[in-house]
């Protein structure tokens, strides 16, 4: 057969599965125009091993070690995207979980010319997932499922399993730059970002073989995080941000006056508590995709505490009034001063405190585009965040 095709294999610690695993790839793609294109991101001696691994492998069997793992699993295997041989790009997991036996029947799948993205997916006819082990992980994976699903109910009407990492996807149908992946649901990523077609193989979920799982709750926080800024854009994962700082607001605010505080006071500490922790929660989690082109990270901190700080300076005054003028319940006025809040936050903190650094030197002021107006910025900034990806 004259098919190319890469598989691409994320790994992270997983030296002892690598052998295993291009012994059984390449038997499954005897007589496919293969090669395995492992993009490492482990602290142990995985890339070693899959250099070891290659020298007498029946196919072409290359890696990448990563030194830094940029955009955890899903950013690894952009990677392998880019590096692929063949546009023809299968992913799958080097923990074994995956069979490898499955890969002639994604490409032949794909070989009937209807869709763009071949899943194999444990949630069809014919597919097990006992490999998932506890009940506990089968509830979290299925409850995940659901949740993706609910959220994007048309991109993903053909698909019954977006979790899975095992998948065959045609490189030439995708904008590689457009990706931005968190964490490991990178199928999730690109069928959310794009419009291609899916078709499903049934698949039994092996049980791992070597290794220990990388979910966690971190991982989980990750996905969640990610999952809101695919379906909503940056200024709802902002406000989800804001919303969370707003309720310990008013916990921290409930919980003071409960115990005496005066009112006022109990604002202001609640506002000081909220600024600090929605800061770094923005940080990981909204702007991460902007840092490296940012001020120092002291910078962004004093900016954005300065601004939040003046903004609460103002917001108090106007909550005070409106409880005593309109006579209404302080933690109803604090709720209603914070939403008024929101889009000044936003756009301060994206045009202002996230903002490129200006290049200097001569030849950088050479290139450097006609200043606009802070009027034509923000008019940008609404619109980039309203075509953000999504079923808007």
């Amino acid at each position: 057969m004259t098919t190319a095709v890469t598989v691409i294999v994320p790994t992270f610690n997983e030296r002892d599965n690598v052998a295993e695993l291009v012994a059984r790839t390449a038997e499954a793609l005897a007589g496919y125009d293969a090669e395995i294109l492992f993009v490492d991101d482990s602290s142990d001696d995985t890339a070693a091993e899959v250099a070891r691994v290659a020298a007498d492998a029946p196919l072409p069997v290359r890696v990448i070690h990563r030194p830094e793992n940029t955009g955890g699993l899903g950013g690894a295997v952009v990677v392998g995207l880019h590096a692929a041989a063949a546009d023809l790009c299968i992913v799958m997991d080097g923990d074994l979980q995956h069979p490898p036996e499955l890969l002639p029947a994604l490409l032949a799948r794909h070989a009937e010319a209807d869709a763009d993205v071949v899943a194999a997916s444990r949630y069809i006819g014919g597919g097990d997932t006992s490999g998932l082990g506890t009940a506990v992980r089968f509830g979290v994976s299925r409850a995940a499922t659901w949740l993706t699903r609910a959220m994007f109910p048309i991109r993903l009407s053909r698909s019954t399993d977006p979790m899975t990492g095992f998948f065959l996807v045609d490189r030439s149908r995708l904008d590689l730059p457009a990706l931005k992946p968190q964490g490991f649901k990178i199928l999730l990523e690109i069928l959310a970002r794009t419009d291609l077609r899916i078709a499903e193989i049934p698949m039994e979920f092996a049980e791992r073989r070597h290794g220990t799982s990388k979910a966690s709750l971190r991982q989980g926080a990750t996905f969640v995080a990610h999952l809101a800024r695919l379906r909503f854009g940056k200024m709802s994962l902002f406000a989800l941000i804001g919303a969370i700082g707003a309720a310990a607001n008013l916990g921290i605010m409930w919980m003071l006056t409960a115990f005496g505080v005066p009112y006022i006071w109990a604002a202001i500490i609640g506002a000081e508590v909220t600024i600090i922790g929605n800061f770094l929660l923005q940080e990981r989690f909204v702007f991460a995709d902007m840092r490296t082109d940012a001020r120092a990270l002291r910078v962004r901190f004093a900016s954005s505490f300065a601004f939040n700080n003046v903004e609460a300076a103002l917001r108090i005054p106007v909550m005070a009034l409106m409880v005593e003028t309109w006579h209404i319940s302080s933690v109803l006025a604090t709720g209603l001063s914070l939403i008024v809040a929101f889009f000044a936050r936003f756009l301060f903190h994206s045009l202002v405190v996230y903002a490129p650094q200006r290049r200097r030197g001569a030849d950088a002021a050479a290139s450097e585009p006609k200043p606009d107006t802070a009027t034509l910025r923000v008019m940008r900034a609404i619109d980039a965040e309203a075509m953000k990806p999504g079923e808007l």
